[in-house]
């Protein structure tokens, strides 16, 4: 059974920072990634890596500010978000590739930055 738990969201103000976790497990996935969506907009891409930790993607607007990683021992992918800003304010969800063949997602977390 594929499980995808995330954590680490909460309320911090502009300039802050958070953590978030995505514990993944039941599957082999090609790559980890996190989502956002805001009140009244669509999902939108903030980053990704692949499995073994070589290459990372990131959307423009994080680009510096946030960070990806993973801990393989750990079966877990983090997101480091730094120099937060009031526009970042979104549910964040974990999302795992499995090759190209499926697709999962987390519950996802709240990320409230206040200005």
């Amino acid at each position: 059974q594929v499980q995808l738990v995330e954590s680490g969201g909460g309320l911090v103000q502009a300039g802050g920072s958070l953590r978030l976790s995505c514990a993944a497990s039941g599957r082999t996935f090609s790559s980890v990634g996190w989502y956002c969506q805001a009140p009244g907009k669509e999902r939108e891409f903030v980053a990704a890596i692949d499995w073994r930790g070589i290459t990372e993607y990131y959307a423009d607007s994080v680009k510096g500010r946030f960070t990806i990683f993973r801990d393989n021992a750990k079966n877990t992918v983090y997101l480091q978000m730094n120099s937060l800003k009031p526009e970042d304010t979104a549910i964040y969800y974990c999302n795992a590739d499995s090759f190209g063949k499926e697709n999962y997602w987390g519950q996802g977390t709240q990320v409230t930055v206040s200005s």
